[in-house]
């Protein structure tokens, strides 16, 4: 009987093995390469509905590449007063860029950016924000410019100012859920 008792031990401790190796495996993949995400607004449609369940990849911020102006990022709310500890928004500018709303139009550095996301909303600044913003307005050293495809519903650097580039957990690459929305984010 010591055989089976023996068995029996090794197969439980092999199967204890294989559920921490899984989960540490899990921790390791979603704590530095990729993490979902539901998006809780609507302040990218088009482009992310709310409720899309997203991939965040984090591999590139983990080697220290720098966010570029059209990337769709995912980052702490800098508005302590939502009810959403994250959001996705896509970076207009960067650090040192001057960022203008020009009649209905995002001009970055004296260019309106073509937009086709936005399908032709119109951006202008909110009257009310939660700090002071004046345009023309240049993003400081080490923050980001952010804004939803959504311009007419969409809470954003409009609203709270620049966002500081460490906050951004990670780069919005690929909808996987629901079904009919599942595709690449450009």
């Amino acid at each position: 009987m010591v055989p089976t008792q023996h068995s029996a031990l090794r197969g439980a401790f092999e199967w204890i093995a294989v559920i921490v190796i899984a989960l540490a495996a899990a921790f390791l993949i979603r704590t530095f390469v990729v993490e979902p995400f539901v998006v809780p607004t609507g302040s990218m449609e088009d482009t992310i509905e709310i409720g899309d369940q997203i991939l965040a990849q984090k591999v590139s911020l983990e080697f220290g590449q720098p966010v570029k102006q059209g990337d769709i990022v995912v980052f702490h709310n800098p508005d302590g007063t939502s009810e959403h500890d994250v959001l996705v928004k896509r970076v207009i500018a960067t650090a040192g860029q001057t960022v203008d709303l020009q009649n209905g139009k995002v001009v970055v550095d004296g260019v309106v950016l073509d937009e086709p996301y936005t399908e032709n909303k119109v951006s202008e600044p909110f009257e009310k924000t939660a700090v002071p913003i004046s345009y023309p307005y240049t993003v400081p050293e080490g923050c980001l410019w952010v804004m939803g495809d959504n311009r007419t519903n969409s809470q954003d650097s409009r609203y709270f100012g620049a966002i500081d580039a460490s906050s951004v957990t990670g780069h919005a690459v690929f909808t996987y859920w629901p079904i009919p929305h599942i595709g690449v984010l450009s």
